[in-house]
C-alpha cells in the first residue's frame, strides 16, 4: 500500500495537490467546448510500479440530465455525473491518458 506523498522504495517527487491541479486543468482543457460543470476530485491513487498517479474526477454535462418526480416538480432536470479516471506520470506530470471510471452512470 502507498501512503501518499511516499513509496516504500522512493519518495515521490510530486505531491498529491500538484497531481490533482495537474489532472484537474488538463480536464478542463481537453472538455472546454462541452460546458462541463460541477468539477471535482472524487479518488486518488499513487501506483508504485509505473509511477503514476490515477486521479478520479467526477463531473456534469449539459446534456446528460435525468428526470424523476422530484425534477418535475422543481421543473429542472438533475444533472448526472460523468467519471474520469486522468493518468498523471511522475515526476514531470504529464497526462498520459483519460479513461472512464467505473463508476460512470
Amino acid at each position: 500500500m502507498c501512503i501518499i506523498g511516499q513509496t516504500n522504495s522512493s519518495e515521490v517527487l510530486m505531491d498529491v495537490k500538484k497531481a490533482v491541479t495537474i489532472a484537474k486543468t488538463w480536464l478542463l482543457d481537453v472538455l472546454s467546448e462541452e460546458g462541463i460543470t460541477n468539477v471535482g476530485l472524487e479518488e486518488v491513487e499513487f501506483d508504485e510500479d509505473k509511477g503514476e498517479w490515477l486521479i478520479t474526477i467526477g463531473f456534469s454535462r449539459p446534456w446528460n440530465t435525468t428526470r424523476n418526480a422530484f425534477t418535475a416538480i422543481s421543473g429542472e432536470p438533475a444533472t448526472r455525473r460523468a467519471y474520469r479516471v486522468i493518468t498523471v506520470r511522475e515526476p514531470n506530470g504529464t497526462v498520459t491518458s483519460m479513461t472512464r471510471s467505473g463508476s460512470d452512470n
